[in-house]
């Protein structure tokens, strides 16, 4: 079967399918730490709906996996090969195919950068609001894939918020258009809204109506301050949030994550800013007030993050923050220069941050690990970090073969289940994969857990799209913890 599939797809796609050794090796990871031990059979690069939907129906007639995969930015393995499967690289549909200036909205294919669309519509004075930190090279299909979030969720919400409409490809070729270019619509079930964060297991989006917004007007407002530890910076994030405030950006990280980053960008980078004189151990809160009225809101964050112990700086200068915001962006790059990076992605209740930070470090101390952590405070979700030596190849790189410790993954499973319990949740905005599937009944509970699956039979009846992904309740520690 594997070779009539393999035939069907080069007779009626050509140069579209690659079966070249080094493309299906690169396709076993993505940026979530994690390397699937499969091999695919092919990857197909997509540049057209009617592509896809003939990779659908081969897929659908010979019973073979379909993996859709779009800038291979993802953070929990969904979109990683899986074994005998089609790679369906969504990469190349990469065009902006209307902006709408009266109705703010825009109709893009999957393959299209979140950052490139946002400079296409900033000269119109709007903007795409969702904003994950790997928006410079992460695809808006996959942003919509894993409802990813970012740095602006709190006060403008994840990605969900920003979808008006899709065209799917379901299992068996037929294309579906759901939702609508209207702000309001509540005709039926909102199918929009639940393949939004769908990981792929529902269908293949391959074009999308997204909500713009006029870019918020004035000069932003940055305050940014040091705290002599972080459960006491996560106590003054959580005291801006009781007293009603809303920035745009409430970010967070711990002493480790400062230390690392500034190792990694020298003190040249942090000259002149409020992380040239942090103390050893010291964390750091970074706010950005936006609008209209940020002077007023900024001085009423630094009036709160003062009143809590921090030592604050305020600045008006939107290159300041910008620079700010930037050195915040290069966390993962400063960990990956140590060795491969498996980046966790829980959330609680705001209120809860104090503990949660608490329950981190008594977990690093309980396992002997040390886990850099940054937060986007204003949301209540945290990015605990594991750093642990890989293997390299000859040519210096890390090996593709390196697997998680299991003293990594008992940490994962501890730091897990205390967010759950402080009424919490697995994953904020990376999404299940294959990195927490093993841990999502437990979340979901029964009932949950069978409706949903029942909810991908209807959709996915064979079992083709993205198998293994979220619900796959065997899991090899290579890719998805232990069993």
């Amino acid at each position: 079967m594997p070779t009539e599939t393999l035939s069907r797809l080069i007779d009626e796609l050509g140069p579209a399918v690659s079966t070249d050794p080094a493309a299906l090796r690169a396709v076993r990871e993505d940026r979530s730490g994690l390397v699937s031990p499969a091999t695919a059979l092919a990857i197909v690069h997509a540049t057209s709906v009617g592509e896809v939907q003939t990779v659908m129906r081969v897929a659908s007639r010979t019973g073979t996996p379909v993996v859709p995969r779009g800038a291979g930015t993802g953070l929990a393995g969904g979109g990683v090969a899986s074994e005998g499967a089609i790679v369906l690289d969504l990469s190349r549909m990469n065009r902006i195919l209307e902006i709408d200036e009266a109705d703010e909205l825009a109709v893009v294919e999957p393959g299209v950068l979140n950052g490139d669309l946002n400079d296409a519509v900033a000269p119109l004075g709007l903007w795409f609001a969702p904003d994950p930190a790997s928006r410079a090279i992460s695809s808006i299909g996959g942003n919509i894939a894993t409802n990813a979030g970012g740095l602006l969720c709190a006060k403008y919400g994840v990605t969900r918020e920003a979808v008006l409409g899709l065209a799917v490809v379901l299992a068996d070729g037929r294309l579906l258009r759901t939702g609508h270019r209207t702000v309001k619509g509540v005709t039926g079930y909102d199918l929009t809204a639940l393949l939004t964060g769908s990981e792929g297991t529902l269908g293949v989006i391959v074009e999308a109506t997204v909500r713009l917004r006029p870019v918020p007007g004035g000069e932003p407002v940055t305050v940014a301050a040091a705290f002599p530890d972080v459960t006491a910076a996560a106590e003054a994030s959580a005291r801006i949030t009781a007293a009603r405030l809303r920035p745009a950006i409430l970010e967070l990280v711990d002493g480790a994550g400062i230390a690392r980053v500034a190792e990694f960008l020298g003190p040249a980078a942090l000259a002149g800013t409020p992380l040239e004189s942090l103390a050893p151990g010291e964390a750091f809160l970074l706010a950005q007030a936006d609008g209209p009225a940020a002077a007023d809101e900024a001085a009423g964050i630094a009036g709160v993050l003062r009143g809590a112990g921090g030592r604050v700086t305020v600045s008006t200068d939107a290159s300041s923050g910008e620079r700010l915001l930037a050195i915040r962006r290069s966390m993962h790059p400063a960990l990956a220069a140590h060795g491969r990076v498996l980046i966790e992605d829980i959330a609680v209740p705001r209120s809860a941050l104090p503990e949660m930070f608490r329950a981190i470090e008594e977990i690093g101390r309980r396992h002997g690990l040390e886990i850099p952590t940054l937060a986007h405070a204003g949301d209540g979700n945290l990015h605990p970090n594991f750093v642990f030596d890989a293997p390299v190849d000859s040519d210096g790189a890390a090996s593709p073969e390196a697997e998680v410790p299991a003293a990594v993954w008992a940490a994962a499973d501890d730091l897990f289940r205390r967010a759950v319990e402080l009424g919490g949740t697995l994953t904020g905005e990376h999404g299940v994969g294959v990195l927490k599937r093993r841990w999502l009944r437990d979340e979901l509970g029964d009932d949950q857990w069978e409706l949903q699956r029942a909810i991908k039979a209807v959709f996915d009846p064979a079992g083709i799209l993205n198998p293994g992904v979220v619900f796959e309740p065997e899991v090899s520690p290579a890719v998805g913890g232990p069993r």
